[in-house]
């Protein structure tokens, strides 16, 4: 089996754990309908690793701001959360959190200069899965949960762990105000040939 196939099967074994991170198994209501496959354009970031509770990234996100705004750099787009590590396995204070917002290009003469946690960097297009959160709903788990078990019905396999797009202001600390996409790198699944 190739690299790129076992860490790809890593990286979705990491989102499964994940799926389970908001506490419930529920059976979702949503329907196969309610999940489209987007190709999401090359784009630079800027970006930080925030550690603590989801709720408190607001502070985070406000600092981002500032520096682009430091730096000259211009934002280009909605604020997105990576999330890297399962809260399941550990305490609220130590989950992590890349949150980026997109830059213009202009952005990328600042890559490797703004320290160990905050960067700017390049990523490539790719595919990805995406489903909505509505405002009103406190609890994603169930948009998760479907939106795994689509990806492996379809023969995709999950290749970075879940992001989700703020539509809304996500500094304001309501999330379930807040309408949301969630979204899954992914790519298709080729039969193995030896």
């Amino acid at each position: 089996m190739s690299t790129l196939k076992v860490s790809s099967l890593l990286a979705l074994g990491m989102v499964l754990t994940a799926v389970t991170t908001v506490g419930i198994l529920a059976k979702s209501t949503m329907d196969e309908g309610a999940f489209t496959i987007r190709k999401v354009e090359e784009q630079v970031v800027l970006y930080t690793i925030h550690r603590g509770s989801y709720d408190k990234g607001g502070v985070t996100i406000g600092g981002l701001f500032a520096l682009a705004g430091q730096k000259g750099i211009t934002p280009r787009g909605p604020v997105t959360f990576v999330y890297l590590n399962n809260p399941q396995h550990v305490s609220s204070k130590h989950w992590l959190t890349e949150i980026r917002i997109p830059m213009d290009k202009e952005a990328l003469k600042l890559a490797g200069t703004l320290g160990e946690m905050t960067d700017v960097k390049a990523l490539p297009a790719m595919d990805v899965v995406v489903a909505t959160k509505p405002e009103g709903q406190a609890d994603p788990g169930p948009i998760y949960e479907s939106l795994t078990a689509w990806v492996f019905k379809e023969g995709y396999v999950g290749t970075d762990g879940p992001w989700e797009t703020f539509l809304t202001n996500p500094t304001t600390g309501n999330y379930a105000q807040m309408k949301t996409e969630i979204m899954m790198p992914i790519e298709k699944l080729t039969p193995h040939k030896e």
